[in-house]
C-alpha cells in the first residue's frame, strides 16, 4: 500500500489522507470491482486520451496489472469514476474484466477537486487543458495561485505562466492545444500585447519552424522596435513643444498634442471636478 500511496502525488495525498487514515475504521479497503459496473465523469477536464500512450498503458497494464487504483465514488449501486480515467480506459484496451478501486464519499465539489488534480498532476495533459483546469480550480474552489501550487506539487511561476496562455487568442490556443505550438511557444507569444499580431507570429512561427528561443528573439526584437516607432510618431517640432508648454501653464494640467502643424490632436487631463471647471472656466469664459 505504500507504493501506492506514493504514486498519488502531493496534491491527491492532501486530499486523501484523512479518508486513508480511516479506511479500515470504515471497513474500506481496495476492491475489485467489474468494469462494467464503473461509469466515466462527463465533469472530468480532460478532453483528449492519445490513442497511441494508451496503447503502452494499455500494454504495461496487462503485464505488471493496475498498481495504483482507481478512485470512484458509489452512486446508484454503480461507480463513477473520480481520478484514473485514463487507466480505466487503458484496463479495457487490455481487456481487464475487473479493476482496483478505492471508494470515497465526497459531495460533488470535493469529487471535482480531485478529479482535476488527479488530472492537472499527470504529465500527459495538453498544456491549455492543464491551465483550463487550473483556473477552474481556482474559480470553483476559491483558491489562490499559491494554494493551487501546493494543492498540485507545481510552483507557483508555473502556475501563473499556465495561466498566461489562457490570454491567447483561439487561433493560438488550437495551435497550442494540438501539439503544433508547445507551451513555451505560447508563452512566448503571451508576451505580445497585439492580439492580431499574436496570431500573425504563431502563423510565421509554425510556417518557418522556430524553436521556442527563435520566438523568443523575434518577440524580443519587435518589442524592441515598438517604442523606437512610437516616439519617431510623437516627436513634436520645437514650435509644437513650445505651445503644449504654454497649454500647460495657462490651464494648470497636464496637456499633451500629438501631429503637425497641420494635423493632429490636443489631450486634456483633469483629475476632479474642481480642474474640469477650471479648465472650463480658462477655455470659455475667457473668451
Amino acid at each position: 500500500m505504500a507504493g501506492k500511496k506514493r504514486g498519488l502525488g502531493r496534491g491527491l495525498d492532501a486530499l486523501l489522507d484523512p479518508y486513508v487514515e480511516t479506511a479500515s475504521e470504515q471497513r474500506s479497503s481496495v476492491l475489485e470491482v467489474d468494469v462494467r459496473s464503473i461509469d466515466t465523469n462527463a465533469q472530468q477536464p480532460r478532453k483528449q486520451f492519445e490513442e497511441e500512450a494508451l496503447k503502452e498503458l494499455a500494454a504495461s497494464i496487462a503485464t505488471h496489472g493496475i498498481v495504483q487504483p482507481l478512485i470512484v465514488k458509489e452512486q446508484n449501486g454503480r461507480y463513477l469514476i473520480v481520478a484514473g480515467e485514463r487507466r480505466f480506459r487503458a484496463a479495457r484496451m487490455a481487456k481487464l474484466s475487473t479493476v482496483p478501486v478505492l471508494v470515497v464519499d465526497y459531495d460533488d465539489a470535493k469529487m471535482h477537486e480531485v478529479s482535476l488534480i488527479e488530472n492537472i498532476q499527470r504529465e500527459d495533459l495538453n498544456p491549455i487543458e492543464e491551465a483550463a483546469a487550473i483556473r477552474f480550480l481556482m474559480q470553483q474552489h476559491d483558491m489562490t495561485q499559491e494554494e493551487v501550487s501546493e494543492r498540485i506539487g507545481k510552483s507557483r511561476p508555473a502556475v501563473a505562466n499556465a495561466l498566461r496562455l489562457l490570454q491567447l487568442p483561439e487561433p493560438v490556443l488550437s495551435l497550442v492545444r494540438d501539439g503544433t505550438l508547445s507551451a513555451g511557444h505560447g508563452r512566448a507569444l503571451a508576451g505580445v500585447q497585439d492580439r492580431k499580431m499574436q496570431e500573425k507570429l504563431a502563423e510565421e512561427c509554425v510556417r518557418l519552424g522556430y524553436s521556442v528561443r527563435a520566438l523568443e528573439s523575434r518577440v524580443k526584437n519587435l518589442m524592441a522596435d515598438r517604442p523606437k516607432q512610437r516616439k519617431e510618431a510623437i516627436a513634436l517640432s520645437s514650435e509644437l513643444s513650445n505651445i503644449e508648454d504654454c497649454f500647460r501653464q495657462r490651464l494648470g494640467t497636464k496637456v499633451k498634442i500629438s501631429g503637425t502643424e497641420g494635423k493632429g490632436k490636443i489631450t486634456i487631463e483633469y483629475y476632479s471636478a474642481s480642474d474640469l471647471q477650471h479648465i472650463y472656466e480658462s477655455i470659455v469664459k475667457d473668451r
